[in-house]
């Protein structure tokens, strides 16, 4: 049985030494963390919701205008989440196509669209060579964006294969600073993981200009310079008794998996410990920051 815990990954030791990893460095050690842990991105974050109940799949598949959409890819499909959501909102309105670099994740996808006849294809988000030119109605990327490097080759490759008034869109972090308690969270989990390896955080997993409105719009123009782009932030909340959210939330973020056992189970006991002096009514609750970027080809 794969551990899930204690990543040891050519990335994490560039960064213990003070070095800086390169590309394909942090592709290997995605590949390692989605391969001891696939599908860990989906349960926090189907379950994170805004205040009009909807989680940050069912905001993707919003997206979608079933008058003039017909042909979707989603890029870093992961385990099938968002595309087994569009498949049963659309059903066979819609040809569904999967893309994703680690076939442990792909494995779960397969098993959850069995019943489907949505087309699944490992690659990269920068080389989408199986898909042909302005062949795609809308293409949806669930917070996977963040961690890819380079991000201007995916920007390039969606536009090639996106049809004239295509749609590029996108979930990504949000500003940690207008979610209540995220920074606090984050500073827990990133104070247990410095303690093993003093370096993490030094250098953030993907390119960081994705993580702000500022830094994506720029990117995005880059590649989409005469298109419409807007980007809409949005705080997403889960309610849920201490232990379970301190759980939930561990699994979420990468730093955790470079964790080994004990200073893991060290970490749970001090997010537990903060949300229990944060109950209301017997529950506390997780504040997620977002941004939906879309960027609507040529117009």
């Amino acid at each position: 049985m794969k551990n899930p815990l204690n990543i040891d990954s050519v990335w994490t030791r560039q960064i213990e030494n003070g070095q800086q990893p390169s590309g394909d460095d942090l592709k290997k050690h995605l590949k390692q963390v989605h391969d001891n842990n696939a599908g860990f991105t989906e349960a926090l974050a189907w379950k994170c919701r805004d205040d009009n109940g909807n989680n940050s799949y069912e905001l993707l598949a919003d997206v979608i205008d079933r008058k003039c959409h017909s042909n979707v890819l989603d890029l870093a499909c992961g385990s099938g989440v968002l595309l087994d959501l569009c498949h049963r909102r659309y059903g066979d309105e819609l040809e569904l196509t999967g893309v994703d670099m680690n076939d442990s994740e792909l494995k779960l996808a397969r098993e959850r669209l069995s019943h489907t006849d949505i087309k699944l294809n490992n690659s990269m988000a920068q080389n989408l060579n199986f898909v042909s030119d302005l062949s795609i109605d809308i293409i949806l990327c669930h917070w996977a964006l963040t961690l890819m490097d380079p991000v201007i080759p995916v920007f390039d490759s969606a536009k090639r294969v996106l049809r004239e008034s295509g749609i590029f869109a996108a979930i990504v972090d949000g500003d940690s600073d207008m979610a209540p308690g995220y920074s606090e969270i984050n500073n827990i989990i990133f104070k247990h993981v410095c303690q093993e390896h003093p370096n993490y955080g030094r250098i953030e997993l993907g390119d960081p200009r994705v993580r702000s409105v500022e830094g994506i719009h720029e990117l995005a123009t880059t590649t989409f310079n005469d298109s419409k782009i807007t980007i809409t932030p949005s705080i997403l909340n889960f309610n849920a008794p201490a232990n379970i959210l301190a759980q939930e939330v561990a699994g979420f973020f990468y730093a955790s998996f470079v964790l080994t056992e004990e200073r893991h189970r060290k970490m749970i006991i001090d997010l537990e410990s903060y949300f229990l002096s944060h109950l209301k009514d017997g529950l506390s609750c997780f504040y997620m920051p977002i941004n939906l970027l879309v960027i609507k080809k040529g117009t």
